[in-house]
């Protein structure tokens, strides 16, 4: 608002509501009494409530509201916004346009409850001014149809379960009180772990800004921007999620680490919170950790037929290293959760050092690395080899100790699964050769590499063919689509819809390339080949690269050429 705003008394003094002396006496009192100067001179009998409601929508440029006005009751409609938001707070709407909505409050000092309304119900707010009185008396049946009159939630404009919000209170603007289960902070923070996990997001981004505090959601691996929080709202924020995750609140230098865990429609949700100092405040990211998403079964990780019968075939053999490659975010640990909850049967023991354990399993023994202690993956790994497992799954090779540690246990009977940061499958003979390990050991103990991402796949509501005219050339070139095929009608392509969040996508599938070893590419390993060789050995023997395993998808209607482009051009120039 504008610092040259007009006092209160100033205007009511001009309009003749009352006068200086009243004005002063009502400020006197109001100092003494904590109350507003308003609510004195309605007290007092000074001025009227109409009046005094009058003055204050001149103040703050609101406009003034009378809810009894002729035709003005028509004009409110209950059912815009659910039930127990019009009770709790006080408040009427009367319209709403293209994502803007009229909502009639009784207090204009009250920005944190307009902030919270334009978060829950993703709408902007332009507020009107009424009396209070006004519009109780309307709601409790003093105007048409009265607070019978209200419809029941409608569940698509809540953004939370009612077990976790029953509204805010109407001093969200008084209480920040992390430590109260009431606090409107507490309430605001469950609401978004809630629907996040609802509007199938990964992580949760809360970025301090200079000006405000952005809110960003990563849907199928692209982020979302959800909202801009009011900068005052920066502390309360980021030391009620530390709270929540264990972290210390008082320390805001040094990065730290936690963990949340909550119930959401009666599934227990794990987040795996990182806090950051940033420039303008602590940057923290909550990963979502559902307890489903890694057992989907094989079926629904992507996999084409030939390299879903590679893939059922390595994961059997009783000895050897599989790896599986790719950039962070790739569903490398989906993928080897996947084939570990296949292979978690009674007559096998399994052990897995991770770091951290992001989802647990009954029946598989998981060691969490604690590097601080001593408790590191080298540590872990030979400790497991005294317990006798069939299968062992490291969570990443990050150097010479452990690679050759799980080399060692692969040569000595033991099926040992782990990841590795590399462009592609071929990469991670010579990512292993340059940590140190001996080529012969790499070449003899590694059973299979395969290569991953992710990509988007069109959504089923309002997938529709994708007419030629549309594609851009430059990606059917990428993918090697050629132009009959482009033509062919069998490429699809989202339109966008409510169900995808007018994207086009919904949901996500692996595009692989499954190198299998055999004694062509031993022997080039042996012999230190460079990358390239190593290459085109893997595709005479049948490997299909990423990109022509996205082409695939592609020519089925599952995806586009722009999000396989996007995702795996990266490894054109080795294809």
């Amino acid at each position: 608002m504008a610092r040259s705003r007009k006092k209160l008394g100033e205007i009511l003094v001009e309009w003749g509501f009352a006068t200086r002396d009243q004005i002063e006496k009502a400020a006197a009192a109001s100092k003494g009494s904590g109350k507003r100067i308003g609510d004195v001179l309605i007290e007092q009998g000074f001025a009227k409530e109409e009046q005094v409601a009058k003055a204050l929508a001149t103040q703050f440029g609101y406009e003034f509201f009378d809810p009894a006005a002729s035709g003005n009751a028509a004009k409110i409609d209950l059912k815009l916004i659910p039930e127990d938001l019009v009770k709790k707070h006080q408040i009427l709407p009367i319209g709403k346009v293209a994502g803007r909505l009229k909502l009639v409050v009784h207090d204009p000092l009250d920005l944190e409850l307009v902030d919270m309304l334009r978060f829950r119900l993703n709408l902007e707010i332009e507020p009107l001014l009424a009396p209070r009185s006004a519009i109780k008396k309307f709601l409790e049946g003093g105007g048409s149809g009265g607070a019978a009159a209200a419809a029941k939630p409608d569940p698509g404009k809540s953004l939370v379960t009612n077990s976790i919000d029953k509204s805010v209170d109407k001093s969200v603007d008084k209480s920040i009180d992390v430590a109260s289960e009431d606090a409107p902070i507490v309430k605001l923070c469950n609401r978004i772990l809630v629907e996040a996990v609802k509007m199938r997001a990964s992580d949760i981004h809360i970025e301090p800004m200079g000006d405000r505090v952005r809110l960003r959601y990563r849907i199928d691996g692209v982020c979302i921007e959800r909202d801009n929080l009011p900068k005052r709202m920066q502390n309360a924020l980021l030391s009620r999620f530390k709270l929540m995750s264990g972290m210390n609140i008082a320390e805001k230098r040094v990065p730290q680490d936690g963990r949340i865990k909550i119930p959401v429609d009666d599934v227990s949700v794990d987040f795996r919170v990182s806090a950051c100092p940033a420039y303008h405040g602590e940057s923290v990211v909550l990963r979502i950790l559902r307890p489903d998403s890694v057992r989907i079964g094989l079926a629904n990780l992507g996999f084409e037929a030939d390299n879903l019968a590679a893939f059922n075939k390595i994961i059997r053999r009783p000895n050897g290293i599989f790896l599986v490659t790719g950039p962070t975010g790739s569903g490398k640990t989906t993928t080897l959760y996947t084939a570990l909850d296949i292979l978690n049967r009674p007559d096998k023991k399994i052990i897995t050092a991770e770091d951290p354990v992001e989802y647990n399993f009954d029946g598989i023994n998981q060691c969490q690395v604690k590097d601080h202690i001593g408790l590191t993956f080298s540590s872990i790994l030979r400790s497991m080899l005294r317990q006798a497992p069939n299968i062992i799954l490291v969570g990443e090779i990050r150097d010479k100790e452990v690679a050759e540690i799980a080399i060692q246990a692969a040569l000595t009977g033991h099926l040992v699964f782990s990841t590795l940061h590399t462009n592609d499958a071929p990469s991670a003979i010579t990512r292993l050769i340059d940590m140190g390990v001996k080529p012969f050991l790499v070449a003899s103990s590694i059973q299979a590499v395969m290569g991953q991402r992710l990509i988007r796949i069109n959504c089923k509501n309002c997938n529709a063919p994708y007419p030629y005219e549309k594609m851009d050339p430059k990606y059917l070139k990428l993918v090697g689509i050629s132009e009959e095929e482009a033509k062919s009608g069998k490429l699809m392509k989202g339109t966008g819809c409510d169900n995808c969040v007018s994207t086009g996508y919904r949901g996500r599938r692996g595009i692989y390339e499954m190198m299998s070893m055999n004694s062509a590419i031993r022997e080039l390993a042996f012999n230190l080949a460079p990358i390239s060789e190593l290459r085109k050995a893997a595709l005479a023997n049948g490997m299909r690269p990423l990109v022509a395993d996205g082409k695939v998808k592609c020519m089925n209607g599952m995806t586009t050429p722009d999000e396989v482009a996007s995702v795996a051009q990266a490894d054109l120039d080795n294809q």
